[in-house]
C-alpha cells in the first residue's frame, strides 16, 4: 500500500503527478497533479491505491472523496494531435506540465510516477512505481485515470462501436475488429503501430 512518508520527508508542498492513457489506440492522454494535505484524513488514505488495482467503484469513490477533501487538483491533457505531433512520451510529458500548472500555487517538489522527468518550475523526483509506493501520485493516478474514462465514454456516444465506454481506448479484441470494420476515426492515434497495421490490412482487403 502506499504511504506517506515521501511527502512528510521533503516538507513543503509537494504534488503527486502521474498520468493515464499512453498505451491506448484512441484519445487523448491525460494527467493529474494532487497536492494532499499533511493531515491526510486516515479514512481518504485508506482509499487511495495504484488506480490500475482498484475497481471502477472504489476508483471513483476516492475520486470523490479527493474531491471532497482539502486535496488541491489540476488536471492537463494532450490530444490525439499532438500526441502524433510528438510522440506519446513527450505528450505525456506535456499533460503533466499542464496538470501542475493548474495548481493553485507551484508546488515545491514534484513526485512523478516512472523514471523519466517533465520539465516543471520546481524540483522533480522520479519514484518508479509511485503509484503503489506514495500516496499522492496514488491519488493522481485516480484523478488521471477517472477523467480519461469519462472523456472517453463521452467521445463513445460520438463514435458509437468501438467500445470506448468500456475499454476507454485500448486494444481490445472488440477494439480491434471495430478498426477492421469500421476503420480509424480522428481520435485515433495513427501513427500507432496496432492502429496503422489494422488500417493497412482493411486497405489491402479486394
Amino acid at each position: 500500500m502506499p504511504t506517506f512518508e515521501m511527502e512528510r520527508a521533503a516538507g513543503g508542498r509537494v504534488a503527486g503527478v502521474d498520468e493515464a492513457g499512453r498505451g491506448p489506440l484512441a484519445g487523448p492522454v491525460v494527467a493529474a497533479a494532487v497536492v494532499l494535505p499533511l493531515d491526510l484524513l486516515p479514512g481518504l488514505a485508506d482509499l487511495l491505491d495504484d488506480s490500475k488495482k482498484l475497481t471502477a467503484d472504489r476508483r471513483l469513490a476516492a475520486f470523490l472523496a479527493l474531491h471532497a477533501s482539502a486535496a488541491e487538483i489540476g488536471v492537463g491533457a494532450a490530444s490525439v494531435g499532438e500526441i502524433l505531433r510528438l510522440n506519446i512520451l513527450h505528450a505525456s510529458m506535456l499533460a503533466m506540465r499542464r496538470a501542475v500548472s493548474r495548481l493553485r500555487a507551484a508546488p515545491d517538489l514534484a513526485l512523478v510516477d516512472g523514471n523519466y522527468p517533465p520539465k516543471l518550475d520546481c524540483a522533480v523526483r522520479c519514484v518508479v512505481g509511485g503509484d503503489a509506493l506514495c500516496l499522492s501520485i496514488a491519488a493522481a493516478s485516480i484523478v488521471a485515470k477517472v477523467v480519461r474514462d469519462r472523456a472517453m465514454a463521452r467521445l463513445a456516444l460520438r463514435c458509437p462501436g468501438y467500445g470506448w465506454e468500456a475499454n476507454a481506448g485500448y486494444p481490445t479484441a472488440l477494439h480491434r475488429d471495430a478498426l477492421r470494420r469500421l476503420g480509424p476515426t480522428r481520435h485515433h492515434r495513427a501513427a500507432f503501430r496496432t492502429v496503422a497495421q489494422l488500417q493497412l490490412d482493411v486497405t489491402n482487403v479486394d
